[in-house]
Parts: structure tokens; sequence; C-alpha cells
């Protein structure tokens, strides 16, 4: 089945030409190892560094709460005695969604002044703009082929949307 117009994929190949189409699915390697694995043993490095990351995350969050609410006099009894000062319990998270608000707000800024004014030629043509061609298919048959890719100038835009129906 080598067709010109099929599609394969890992699971079938489907021809999608004039004739019949016909759907065919491979049939399944057996693999050595007896499990179906593709030779590869262990769990992904993705997953490892997800699930070590949720776990540190939930490890943080739980030692920040008890610092923030446990009284200092407990937490000497149990023998910690160096911990930062409780101002920073809402000093550091103050700060760092102030920091995101300011890095959004300078991001935004950026982009205004980096885009060009709504009047400049810029906006509509770049250097990568094509002009339209005439195009003659030159084929004996029936079929049409593609025209070349180009841009609809503004002009033909206005008129398609904004034209007075009759």
């Amino acid at each position: 089945m080598t067709d010109s117009c099929s599609v394969n994929s890992p699971r079938r190949t489907l021809s999608l030409s004039k004739r019949k189409a016909s759907l065919s699915f491979p049939e399944p390697v057996d693999k050595a190892s007896g499990f179906g694995l593709s030779g590869e043993h262990g769990p992904k490095p993705a997953e490892v560094y997800g699930f070590v990351g949720s776990i540190t995350t939930v490890a943080a969050t739980v030692i920040y709460f008890i610092w923030a609410y446990v009284p200092e006099s407990w937490l000497h009894s149990v023998g910690i005695s160096y911990f930062p000062s409780r101002y920073w319990a809402l000093a550091f998270p103050t700060y760092f969604m102030a920091t995101v608000v300011l890095m959004l707000g300078f991001y935004i800024g950026l982009n205004f002044l980096a885009t060009p004014p709504p009047t400049s030629m810029t906006v509509m043509f770049d250097d990568y703009s094509r002009e339209p061609q005439n195009f003659m298919p030159s084929t004996g048959e029936g079929d049409q082929p593609i025209e070349p890719i180009c841009d609809i100038g503004i002009n033909t835009i206005n008129d398609i949307m904004f034209k007075e129906r009759k």
C-alpha cells in the first residue's frame, strides 16, 4: 500500500485516493521483555522531577505554616531556636506578589512600546509580504492546482467586509 495520497500513523494506514478507501492495522510485534515496553525501563525523568517537586512544595508549605502560626514557646520546647522574624511571614509573600504584578506591568508596557502605531505602514506590510500574481493553471485535467500564497490587500478585505449589500 504505497499510495502517494496515504496517511501513515503508528496505529493505522488510511488511503485517501479516489479509489475505495482502505483501512489496515499493522500486526503487533512481540517484545522479548514480556511487558510490551519499548525497551526503556523505569520512570521517566519528567515524572521523577514532578514527584520530587510536588513533595518539596508540600513540605515547604507545611514548614512555612508551622513557622508562621505556631507560638515561639512551642518551637523552643521542640528545640527549634533559630528561625526568621515573624515579620517575614507576611512581608515575603507581599513583596513577591508586588514584584510579580510590577513585572507583568513592565512586560505589557514594553510590548506597547515595541508595537508600531496604527497609522504605520508596517502594520499592513513587512519584508515577507507578497503581492498577488496572475496565476494560470496549465493542467489538462479538471483538477485545479492550489494558487501560490500571497497577502490579500486591505482594499479587497474592506470591499468584502464593508461593501453595501444591494
